[in-house]
């Protein structure tokens, strides 16, 4: 029979944790998110007006600008005048096409209890209608005081009232 011999290491084993293979990992991913990181970013393109403080009595008043303004019940009014939600595109649309496809602007007043989806239908709308620029009010526009009536004059019926030209 042969007899077995056993040869003893020199050593003892090795129960330490290898980091450099940890490390290499580690690089590499690092290397790869520095690469793909700038191709990740988008660009979102917002103009953001310059603030100046006027005084709601100095501010002027245009009579051919579009306010579009969306209460918390859901109903629309455009320029303090409410307007059926079947009726506002049409009747945006007849506003809109009398001006210069520049200065078709329309801006929107929305309470803070308003419906989202009704905002985003009011916007839809207004792009139908054929509106250039959209623009998003974040404090209630004042109204135009009333023009000062003259008492000599004689009343004027709506119905036959000439339309405001831009």
């Amino acid at each position: 029979m042969a007899t077995r011999k056993f040869v003893k290491p020199t050593t003892p084993p090795n129960s330490e944790i290898n980091v450099t293979p940890l490390v290499d990992v580690v690089l590499v991913l690092l290397i790869i998110f520095m690469v793909v990181t700038p191709l990740l970013e988008k660009d979102i393109e917002v103009r953001i007006p310059e603030t100046e403080e006027v005084p709601a009595e100095q501010q002027p008043q245009d009579d051919t600008q579009l306010i579009v303004k969306l209460d918390p019940d859901g109903t629309y009014s455009i320029n303090t005048e409410p307007v059926a939600p079947a009726d506002y595109v049409n009747k945006l649309k007849r506003m809109l096409s009398a001006k210069k496809k520049e200065d078709r602007i329309v801006f929107f007043v929305a309470d803070d209890k308003a419906n989202y989806g009704k905002l985003v239908a009011a916007f839809d709308g207004a792009k139908q209608a054929g509106a250039f620029v959209l623009g998003m009010a974040t404090e209630d526009i004042p109204v135009a005081p009333a023009a000062p009536v003259d008492p000599g004059a004689a009343p004027v019926d709506p119905g036959t009232a000439p339309a405001p030209t831009p």
